[in-house]
């Protein structure tokens, strides 16, 4: 497997072998099953596609549903994708845990980051704030101009602006796994990784 699928507990701090304090975030990351291995004949491209959690049949779609029992597989809450390890045969129903990650590996992670609603370009985008004399008139947090006159007449796509900040995909590189838990399928990586406590995360190497 190329990753695993799983869900941020919180952070806490781990000391290593020189008495250093490391700032770690406790993840569960598995166990994932394989639901359903796609070929290139039958679907077009070569993945499998693997599900993490248990969602009751009362809340799983009739064409989910149908896709479960195809396969011989439980409903599953959350599914995605992998690319497949050339030379290893996969088959629905198989169980990947925690034990794919090794201490010392570098993995990239992949979630949701917080939802912080609407804000200002200094929240946002990091301005600056006007001056408070001169007249400037209670303006201090305001974007100030965003383009030209009657030439070009409009505004550039891109142009950073007030808006909703947050809640948006966000992948972090190069986290340390600083402990693997195959007990308790927990992983300690290195620093923070985005989204808040239970939010969904994919692990990948």
């Amino acid at each position: 497997m190329r990753g695993l699928i799983g869900k941020k507990i919180g952070m806490t701090r781990v000391f290593n072998e020189q008495s250093d304090m490391v700032p770690v975030t406790v993840i569960q990351a598995g166990p994932c099953t394989v639901v359903q291995v796609k070929t290139l004949k039958r679907d077009g491209y070569e993945s499998v596609q693997v599900g993490f959690g248990d969602r009751s049949a009362k809340k799983t779609t009739s064409p989910l549903d149908g896709h479960y029992k195809a396969n011989g597989v439980s409903p599953q809450r959350t599914l995605r994708e992998f690319d497949t390890v050339p030379g290893f045969e996969y088959k629905a129903g198989q169980v990947f845990h925690v034990g794919l990650f090794q201490v010392g590996d570098f993995v990239r992670v992949t979630g949701v980051s917080k939802g912080k609603g609407f804000a200002g370009v200094i929240k946002r985008h990091n301005f600056r704030r006007q001056r408070k004399t001169h007249g400037n008139g209670h303006t201090e947090r305001a974007p100030g101009s965003i383009g030209q006159a009657s030439d070009p007449s409009r505004v550039f796509p891109g142009m950073r602006m007030a808006g909703h900040l947050g809640d948006s995909k966000v992948t972090v590189e190069n986290l340390e796994v600083i402990k693997v838990d195959i007990d308790n399928n927990q992983l300690l990586l290195k620093g923070a990784v985005p989204g808040s406590r239970n939010g969904t995360l994919i692990i990948s190497k």
